[in-house]
């Protein structure tokens, strides 16, 4: 799997791989704004994910995730916090993401 320095470096390189979509985290599905689509857990796959600390403060960390889903034929990513200043989730959509 790929080392990126930042989160920012991180989404650029997804971007350039096919990754356009932005998704939103809600409690128990994805969204797309953009093209109104919902995913639930067993709709999407997670491709790859990276982790990242602030650089001033180690609480402020994020992840983002790869996502795909064959069934809208989309490819987008994922930006979210984790540990104190994540979302709460469904257990089955806290299971595809780990």
């Amino acid at each position: 799997m790929q080392a990126y320095e930042t989160l920012t470096a991180a989404i650029d390189a997804l971007r350039v791989q096919g990754y356009t979509k932005d998704f939103n985290l809600q409690q128990d599905k994805l969204t797309c704004q953009a093209d109104e689509i919902q995913m639930f857990h067993d709709e999407f796959h997670v491709d790859h994910y990276y982790r990242f600390e602030g650089m001033t403060d180690p609480s402020d960390e994020s992840v983002v995730y790869a996502i795909s889903s064959e069934k809208y034929k989309v490819k987008g990513i994922l930006v979210n916090g984790y540990g104190v200043s994540s979302e709460p989730i469904t257990d089955e959509l806290l299971e595809k993401l780990r």
